[in-house]
């Protein structure tokens, strides 16, 4: 018996210590970004700050509420956001909804319709002419409408839905006169708070960070979401940089901007996650796939 428990000790204090490397590998990270905006960049690009801010300056900041295209971006970044979780919540949950119900015509055949393509698309330049046929390129449309239902989101829905809103419910609810749309907004959502909240940090993640479509099917520059944005201005800068003698002091400016603008732009998300936590591992479990 001293034996188990003297292992048990030692198995929880390895525990303990993996559990706070991982997490210490994990924060470390944000934390060198937040002090690194704060820092003199010569000393950050020196490798001379590690655990606190050195040569303090808001140079990077300064630097960053001047440039009007990041301020731009950063308001397009939250209106594609919001509005593009809204479709895709909507679009997703819907059909999660639908096809979760025994008694759709042609389940099968639809199930088999989604799930096909997260094997076989068309690729890239099809898509894009698809896209310039339908006038959709260099629209706001094309970037929140997007991929609006993304399969693997729509089969733990779809999931969720077949484990924890029984055939037996809808069919009282059928019995008090209820109507099959009635049910689904008053009945069923209400139910599922947990696979809707992490639906809602799945996709608006997806959105705050995504710059791939923006990328290739954005023209005008003041429709670039911050990524892009931000992508494009390092690009240039260092360009500038290698080609004049004052380079090299503009590069480190913006190096100093960047990690301001990452501070910024990773609030949201980071102020957004603490409300939806408690929901986020139960809708993840609850929605996996069973075996």
């Amino acid at each position: 018996m001293k034996r188990k428990c003297k292992e048990d000790k030692i198995f929880l204090i390895c525990n303990t210590f993996l559990a706070i490397l991982f997490l210490a590998v994990c924060l470390y990270p944000l934390y060198f970004i937040l002090i690194a905006s704060f820092s003199n960049p010569g000393m950050v690009s020196g490798g001379k700050v590690w655990l606190y801010p050195r040569g303090i300056t808001l140079a990077g900041y300064e630097m960053m509420f001047t440039k009007n295209e990041i301020w731009t971006g950063y308001g397009n970044t939250i209106l594609y956001t919001l509005v593009g979780t809204f479709i895709n919540l909507t679009l997703t949950v819907s059909a999660g909804y639908a096809l979760s119900r025994r008694t759709l015509p042609f389940r099968r055949g639809i199930n088999l319709y989604f799930l096909l393509p997260m094997f076989i698309n068309g690729g890239l330049v099809p898509t894009y002419l698809l896209m310039n046929a339908l006038h959709l390129v260099n629209t706001f449309t094309i970037i929140v409408l997007m991929g609006g239902v993304n399969v693997w989101n729509f089969v733990i829905c779809r999931t969720f839905f077949e484990n924890n809103i029984p055939e037996e419910i809808l069919d009282a609810a059928r019995i008090d006169g209820s109507s099959e749309l009635n049910f689904y907004f008053r009945i069923a959502l209400p139910l599922s708070k947990a696979i809707l909240a992490v639906m809602i940090l799945f996709f608006a993640v997806g959105h705050w960070n995504g710059y791939y479509n923006a990328m290739i099917y954005l023209r005008e520059e003041s429709r670039y979401p911050l990524q892009l944005v931000l992508r494009n201005l390092l690009l240039t800068t260092q360009l500038s940089a290698e080609t004049s003698d004052s380079g090299m002091a503009q590069l480190l400016n913006l190096q100093s901007m960047k990690y301001g603008v990452i501070v910024i732009a990773s609030a949201p998300v980071l102020i957004l996650y603490p409300f939806i936590q408690k929901y986020f591992v139960k809708g993840v479990m609850v929605g996996a796939i069973k075996g």
